[in-house]
């Protein structure tokens, strides 16, 4: 990246020209007096600028693995806009640090917009995933995870209770289990679609006989969670039922289906998207189906997700602790 004087970088955030996405560039891995210098500048914008920026810098994080926005970041997060910091966590869903966590669980805890502790729920998921994966330390994945209980037992709104489960899906710890099967078992449509997400969150093929059935769901958006939960379980039992949501009606049901069969890798699953891809003429269904050829592309050959028992390594882990 060409040397850019930070000041040009400041002047086109404050003036009324249209943002320079290549000059947000280097807002990443700012050192400390540049850091400073932006949140001055920052400050001084008026909130429409500061939406279009977090945003792409936000979309930024995404799309770029090379860049680091965590600092300019976690001044979004301190903004007075919600919408700023609903851009200022979803652009951290990929950052590894643990210095942000306590800031997102403030959120969680005591934002003032729903939108937004539904936000830093979801930023917390993150931390949950890689703490199972022993990308981040024992500490950092209890602290999230106590969070999360904690919200959810403190009886929040509902929509911030449904992402916190959602959240804590993958969290090798007792409890979860049975908060995902107490908010299936309620009847109650939208704790029952976070259940099933849930359930998909931690790979356990216990749940497989509910995804399976939830498949058949009249309830479209039930469908696209049973089938995206079914491709994180990972289990060929459920192609047959998948290859089935290939054709349904509604086209996001079908797009869940082939990530699903990407996910699975099996040799049946390969054959069904490649006949459907031989049958299809939509672009835009077309690259799903590539995407997730090229997922089974990464699969070492008769790859099967084979589940450990995330109760007892729940408890070993706080024996550990």
């Amino acid at each position: 990246m060409d040397e850019i004087p930070f000041e040009d970088v400041l002047r086109n955030l404050t003036g009324d020209e249209p943002v320079s996405i290549p000059l947000l560039f280097h807002l990443s891995d700012l050192d400390q007096p540049r850091a400073e210098a932006f949140a001055v500048q920052w400050a001084l914008l008026p909130v429409e600028r500061r939406r279009v920026v977090a945003r792409h810098l936000a979309d930024l994080m995404e799309e770029n693995f090379q860049v680091d926005f965590l600092d300019v970041l976690q001044t979004c997060l301190r903004d007075e806009d919600p919408e700023v910091r609903i851009a200022g966590l979803d652009g951290l869903w990929d950052t590894t640090s643990s210095g942000v966590v306590g800031q997102i669980i403030d959120l969680l805890n005591d934002d003032s917009s729903e939108d937004v502790r539904v936000a830093a729920a979801g930023a917390l998921a993150h931390y949950v995933v890689l703490g199972e994966w022993g990308q981040v330390a024992s500490r950092t994945k209890n602290r999230v995870v106590t969070a999360l209980l904690a919200q959810i037992d403190a009886g929040p709104p509902r929509r911030v209770y449904c992402a916190a489960l959602e959240a804590i899906g993958a969290a090798g710890h007792p409890r979860v289990s049975g908060l995902i099967a107490a908010a299936y078992d309620s009847g109650e449509p939208d704790l029952q679609l976070s259940a099933v997400f849930a359930m998909g969150n931690s790979a356990d093929e216990r749940w497989l006989p509910t995804v399976l059935q939830e498949m058949e769901n009249y309830d479209e958006a039930m469908r696209i969670e049973a089938a995206r939960a079914a491709g994180v379980i990972g289990r060929s039992d459920a192609v047959p039922q998948l290859a089935e949501l290939l054709y349904d009606d509604n086209d996001e049901v079908a797009f869940a289906a082939i990530g699903a069969l990407g996910l699975i890798g099996s040799g049946q699953a390969r054959e069904l998207l490649e006949a459907l891809r031989n049958e299809r003429e939509n672009p835009v269904l077309l690259e799903a189906i590539d995407d997730a050829l090229e997922e089974m592309d990464l699969l070492p050959d008769n790859f099967e997700i084979h589940l450990f028992d995330f109760e007892a390594e729940g408890r070993a882990e706080e024996d550990e602790d």
